[in-house]
């Protein structure tokens, strides 16, 4: 089962403030880990919502929106993918990794999230043709 392990942005990141160099190593080493484990899918950092933009749906319209955006509590910083055998897994996963908040006077949090899987739908003609879709543009590359 995959889960997103989702890093919250902080005042700090959407100001652009960069890790210190032992922090990075900290890092470096949990995703090490990860990778070593096994479990590791994806990763990455984001960069502050001034450089993002937001589009929004009402109705037929839609509204791009340019950032930053001022709630950091509700933005993302950054993010890990990564295939574990249970909730119980992805939960430890996340209780090791290093506080990815760049200043130390700010709490960092991370959210853990599991993705939906094409097995957890009900069989419809839908989700068959979505499935037979995956398998032909997500299939390994030989």
């Amino acid at each position: 089962m995959r889960y997103m392990m989702i890093v919250k942005a902080t005042p700090s990141s959407e100001k652009g403030v960069m890790p210190k160099e032992e922090d990075f190593a900290k890092m470096g080493a949990y995703n090490e880990e990860l990778a070593k484990a096994g479990v590791l899918v994806d990763l990455s950092g984001l960069q502050s919502s001034a450089h993002g933009m937001r589009i929004r749906f009402d109705g037929g319209k839609k509204t791009v929106v340019d950032g930053p955006f001022t709630e950091s509590k509700e933005l993302i910083a950054g993010y890990w993918i990564i295939d574990v055998k249970s909730p119980e897994e992805a939960r430890e996963w996340a209780l090791k990794a290093p506080n990815p908040s760049a200043n130390p006077n700010e709490p960092g949090e991370i959210e853990l999230r599991r993705f939906f899987e094409m097995e957890d739908f009900a069989p419809s003609p839908e989700i068959e043709k979505m499935k037979e879709r995956r398998d032909k543009f997500f299939a390994p590359k030989s």
